[in-house]
């Protein structure tokens, strides 16, 4: 993807302006990440217990990182449950199956 391929967006984060390049379909998922992290670093800077844009800005990254491990975390056990429920599935139709046929015999 060339530069030319880029989409030059302006967002405005802490009441700092900030220009960040994105693919151009991307574009709108960027200003929605933007918007979401400016309020969860309003939400902080708010509350009053961290002062100064750079430790807002940490503590905003460590809640999100831990929501996304939570996340991940999440849709893994899900996705092993699945699996699980799957498997036993497909156990009880193959045990259908054999009756069926010795059924047949």
């Amino acid at each position: 993807m060339s530069s030319q391929d880029q989409a030059r967006v302006s967002v405005r984060i802490m009441e700092k302006e900030y220009v960040v390049s994105c693919p151009y379909e991307e574009r709108s998922a960027l200003l929605d990440a933007a918007e979401y992290l400016n309020g969860r670093m309003r939400e902080i800077r708010d509350s009053g217990k961290v002062v100064g844009i750079d430790r807002i800005a940490v503590m905003v990254a460590l809640n999100m990182a831990h929501e996304l491990l939570q996340l991940r975390n999440r849709d893994a056990k899900l996705e092993s449950e699945a699996g699980g429920k799957v498997r036993a599935l497909r156990e009880r139709v193959e045990t259908a199956l054999e009756r069926a046929q010795q059924l047949e015999l």
